[in-house]
């Protein structure tokens, strides 16, 4: 029996409760969603957790108590009859994910929940009723739905190295012979598939399900298909894609490239009548299958390709001939465990126009304007047998032509053969692109713009922060950085959306993800991947530097792997994700110990793989620097990280009650490398570690690794080598920049970030920008270097570059033991040189907002702090009588505040606030 115990942040069903005042007692819910599933159907785990918001009105809003109630029906909740449970009164103002504690809870069944909660204003109403369903909780219950497709290529495919395999179609008719109370789906698709029902699509997903190292964990999904059942027979359709499954590249590099199978597919239609029976149809010998359709190949890298003459009308409807087709074979099960994908998947999120079209030769070339990541959908009327081929780039040469050497051996070319019978639309099913152009050949007459729509493809998530500052190269390269994390976002964060690579790397994202949790509701994407990297970790203890590990890179060095801490702790500061913690804590430990055994000498951790990854070559047509000088030591950088390691270890396992031993192993273990590393790599003389690069300084400095009386002279010697050895630009790769700009800022130099930040000359951002990018490059000469590695749309060169603008310019941090932004830390660095910020971030409680403008000596700034939460105010000097809030002195307002280094800090309730500070 398989049962997921756990239940991480993206199984949280949540509600967001709006809090108004009202003219008698109490408070108002005057709304009611559902916010972190759009669909909560299907919840694998037994101890599902609730949560919900309060939204401002006119009292602020701290809740001190709460009361849940959960039925097994509507009508008996809605008559306050909790036969599932009933929390009572619950005294607790930090309750934030509130875990199911009822009874039992079995497969599919259903839950109606409510909440009120207590404030010092008053009791609330009741809530608007919401909803959840269990999915299948045991693996037997899946055990007589059989897997079924065909292992086998037709005859028109090929298997190799760049294999061409046609998508699968499987249908079966089934006839409804009473009335339908409640009917719903559950399907294992793999490599991906779209779902029909008497001809209509289920579902708004697009590459389902989300990936997953099949051999672990299969994801399956649910959907409630009781409306589009119908009296009588009733036509059941699957086409199958390749996906990560059928691998895109077979029988090429086994050692490296994992791979799969073929397409192949597991379902269930439960049906419940009115009478109170129940039948189930599953996936047997029974069903219909062709290959033969008009799908006629997809490779995620190389493109898809359809053959509109193929296509066999009403094949997904009751009636159809499938004489001709094959009976579907029972084939072999993938291996993995049958989960319920608890993130809400992948759609198309945006849609945008292209810009221009110009002819070259037999060609077009379409610019969208934007490098985006999704597919092209296009219109075209013309004769059946015309061929339209398009073919896809980030960028152009000189001579206007698709540049595609940085794409490698991936084709991008999808073909569309058209039926001739009018105007036809078509976009791919299951492939996606990452692409700003496209060349269009053979197309019937002359297209024009309206023939084009670009349908921009990721994870559907909240976007949860905007950004603006007076600088317009900060603005574009936030804008930048928008467009590239969305579209890397495919069910795990990959590194490129475009080559023939595509894979989740775990060293993208070690502070990346922080970054990108302010812009993006992404804890359900980030709590997925942890779960996939901990399927990956080895018997032993290794993490691969890919997860899932779809490429076998299990490369045992220190700064690749740390990306699993990295991200529970931005899941646990962020969110306020405490299971995130609890789920990973033994695996964390299980690597640490690993890596302690195999590589720890005299103190120092002696495995590194990858340097200071891409740090700005000397020569522009270089990918990595071959200058010693610029290179940062392995030894340095695993040592350093490692003790980073120790630290956050140390925080974890007081948060989740680790055992004492642990603890005073991490710190014992921390001191002594911290020795170790001093004696190896300090020089005492000039006050620089090893050969003075800007890294081999910041590691130690962040980590809290130098001495306290040597730490402003190890910060001067970043100084000097920025501004005197690298004329004010940067110099640091993927590990430096992680902590370059919150380090500058902590140091009093935000002005240096700043200037490092708006820089628009090689190597900078701001270089990118100039040179018309749209996203972020792989390098920071992604314009010149070699086409064998320069990718761009890749995130890591962004660093802690969006931490730093949310946490420093901003001034939105969570603070230290107030995970989920229960109290935040409003600093920003008035003094970067800057004239006006402006910032929100929609957190879990709530949205929070900074707002400031500097004019001369004046300041004026706006601050919004959330329900349940409050603010730490930093304001610049001492002088009270200078400072209004909401138009009254400071001093006078009855707001609490003290002085401290040369500021007032102001600790602020939840509410809007005008704060003005003349001269």
């Amino acid at each position: 029996m398989h049962i997921r115990i756990l239940c991480l942040i993206y199984c949280l069903v949540s509600l967001t409760t709006i809090f108004a005042a009202t003219d008698g007692p109490g408070i108002a819910i005057t709304d009611l969603r559902c916010e972190m599933l759009t669909d909560p159907l299907g919840i694998d785990v037994v101890h599902p957790r609730l949560s919900w918001r309060l939204r401002p009105g006119k009292t602020g809003g701290h809740r001190t108590a709460y009361r849940i109630m959960v039925a097994s029906t509507r009508e008996k909740l809605e008559n306050n009859e909790a036969d599932l449970w009933d929390s009572g009164r619950v005294q607790d103002q930090n309750a934030w994910y509130v875990p199911y504690r009822g009874k039992p809870l079995h497969s599919k069944q259903q839950a109606w929940w409510k909440v009120k909660v207590w404030t010092p204003e008053g009791e609330s109403p009741w809530s608007d009723m919401a909803y959840w369903s269990m999915g299948i909780l045991n693996y037997a219950e899946w055990k007589s739905t059989r897997w079924i497709g065909m292992d086998k290529a037709f005859g028109w495919d090929s298997i190799n190295q760049f294999s061409r395999l046609s998508a699968r179609y499987l249908r079966k008719e089934i006839e409804v012979e009473k009335e339908v109370a409640r009917a719903r789906v559950y399907i294992m698709g793999l490599g991906m598939y779209e779902l029909y029902i008497n001809g209509e699509r289920i579902g708004d997903q697009v590459l389902a399900p989300v990936p997953t190292d099949y051999t672990k964990n299969v994801k399956y999904n649910v959907y409630d298909v009781t409306a589009v059942l119908q009296p009588g027979i009733n036509a059941l359709g699957a086409i199958l894609g390749n996906g990560r499954y059928f691998t895109m590249r077979q029988h090429y590099k086994p050692y490296k490239i994992k791979t799969f199978g073929f397409p192949k597919m597991a379902m269930q239609l439960d049906i419940e009548y009115t009478d109170g029976t129940r039948e189930i149809i599953k996936t047997d010998e029974s069903w219909k299958l062709t290959a033969d359709g008009p799908i006629r190949t997809n490779n995620e890298y190389d493109g898809e390709e359809y053959d509109a003459r193929r296509e066999m009308p009403g094949w997904n409807r009751a009636g159809y001939d499938d004489s001709r087709w094959l009976n579907a074979t029972y084939v072999q099960e993938p291996g993995g465990f049958y989960e319920a994908q608890m993130t809400p998947g992948m759609r198309v999120m945006e849609t945008i126009d292209p810009v221009a079209i110009k002819r070259k030769g037999d060609k077009y070339i379409l610019d969208m304007g934007q490098n985006m990541v999704g597919w092209l959908r296009i219109k075209v009327s013309g004769n059946a047998g015309d061929q339209v081929t398009l073919r896809f780039s980030e960028s152009l040469g000189e001579d206007g032509s698709l540049y595609t050497e940085n794409l490698r051996d991936a084709r991008v070319t999808d073909v569309y053969t058209l039926k001739g019978d009018g105007e036809e639309t078509w976009h791919p099913a299951f492939v996606y692109h990452g692409f700003r152009y496209v060349e269009i050949t053979g197309f019937p007459g002359d297209p024009d713009l309206e023939n084009f729509k670009g349908e921009v493809v990721y994870d559907a998530m909240e976007t949860t922060g905007t950004f603006e500052t007076s600088d317009v190269t900060l603005n574009r390269v936030f804008e930048n950085a928008y467009w590239g994390i969305r579209g890397n976002y495919k069910g795990m964060p990959v590194d490129c959306p475009q080559r023939n690579e595509r894979q989740p790397w775990l060293g993208d994202r070690a502070t990346g993800a922080y970054g990108e949790s302010f812009v993006f509701g992404n804890a359900t994407l980030y709590a997925k991947w942890l779960d996939d990297i901990q399927k990956a970790q080895t018997d032993d203890g290794g993490i691969p530097d890919v997860a899932p590990a779809f490429w076998r890179y299990y490369g045992d060095n220190v700064t690749w792997p740390a990306t699993y801490f990295t991200v529970a702790d931005m899941l646990y500061s962020h969110y306020g994700d405490t299971r995130a913690l609890e789920a990973h804590y033994p695996s964390m430990k299980k690597w640490m110990q690993y890596m302690e055994a195999n590589y720890l000498k005299e103190g120092l951790m002696t495995k590194d793989k990858y340097g200071d990854w891409c740090v700005p070559p000397e020569s522009l047509e270089l990918i990595h620097s071959e200058d010693p000088a610029r290179k940062t030591d392995g030894v340095l950088l695993a040592t350093a990280y490692y003790v980073h390691l120790l630290r956050l270890m140390t925080k974890f396992a007081g948060v989740i009650d680790a055992p004492q031993k642990d603890l005073e192993h991490y710190q014992n273990l921390k001191e002594k490398m911290t020795t170790a590393f001093q004696q190896r790599f300090f020089d005492a003389e000039h006050n620089y570690y090893d050969n003075n690069t800007v890294t081999a300084n910041l590691l130690p400095l962040t980590f809290g690794m130098v001495p306290e009386n040597r730490e402003k002279e190890v910060f001067d010697n970043i100084i000097r080598t920025i501004e005197k050895t690298n004329n004010g630009h940067i110099s640091t790769g993927v590990i430096g920049t992680q902590f370059l700009m919150r380090t500058l800022t902590r140091y009093g130099r935000a002005d240096l970030a700043y200037k490092l930040a708006s820089n628009t000359t090689y190597p900078s951002w701001g270089y990118m920008v100039e040179n018309r990018a749209t996203t972020i490059w792989e390098l920071w000469n992604g314009n010149t270097a070699s086409p064998k590695m320069n990718s761009q749309n890749h995130v890591m060169l962004l660093g802690d570059l969006l931490v730093w603008y949310y946490e420093d310019l901003a001034g939105i941090k969570s603070a230290p033991g107030f995970p989920g932004f229960g109290k935040i830390i409003m600093k920003p660095a008035f003094n970067s040189g800057l004239d006006k910020v402006s910032a929100t971030y929609n957190s879990v409680r709530g949205q929070i907002g900074s707002h400031w403008h500097k004019k001369g000596r004046k300041l004026e700034w706006q601050v919004t702090v959330p329900p349940d939460a409050s603010a730490e105010v930093h304001l610049p000097g001492e002088e009270a009588e200078k400072v209004k809030i909401n138009k009254k002195k400071l001093n006078s307002s009855g707001t609490d505040y003290r002085r401290e280094q040369g500021k007032i800090i102001a600790e602020l309730p939840p509410g809007t606030y005008t704060i003005r500070i003349d001269g």
